[in-house]
This record gives structure tokens, sequence and C-alpha cells, in this order.
């Protein structure tokens, strides 16, 4: 709140915090905030239907690599050759 108080969202720009507890308040609308989650900080652009939620919810901690396995991949593969196949008949 320290950081918002008396200024515009324009000119803050971006700002950097580690308080992923921090609840998001009606005075934090329109201000970006670039939240850490733990490697990276992810700008989130607070909006009305943010308010109440917490700075967190918006900055995943995990990545999703995907689920599969063999048969995915074959999949994946089948739909690649069909794009190559119907780039070269497009030629």
């Amino acid at each position: 709140m320290k950081k918002i108080e008396g200024k515009t969202p324009k000119e803050t720009g971006v700002i950097k915090t580690w308080s992923r507890a921090c609840t998001i308040t009606p005075e934090m609308i329109g201000f970006t905030f670039g939240v850490h989650n733990g490697k990276d900080f992810i700008d989130v652009l607070i909006s009305d239907e943010k308010v109440g939620h917490k700075l967190g919810e918006f900055s995943p901690t995990r990545k999703f690599a995907r689920h599969g396995g063999k048969m995915q991949k074959d999949l994946e593969q089948a739909s690649r050759q069909k794009e190559i196949d119907a780039a070269k008949s497009g030629n």
C-alpha cells in the first residue's frame, strides 16, 4: 500500500512485489504488479474482478509441461505430418 499511496497507475509502471499473500483492495485497481513466482516476476494488471483475491493467485508457481507419453507423442507427430503434407500440396 505504501508504494501506491498518492500515485497514479501511469506514473508508477510495474510495481515489483514478493508479497503473494497480499489481498487485492479497491485502491489497487488499474495498477500493474510484478508478482514473484519463485523465479520471475509475472505482470498482473489489477481489475474490478480481482478485488478480494490474493496477488499470488494470478502468478502460478509451477510450469505445466504436458500430459502424455508415447501415445501423445505419436498423435503430435501425426498432426505435424498432416500439416507438412497440406503445405506441400498447397504449393
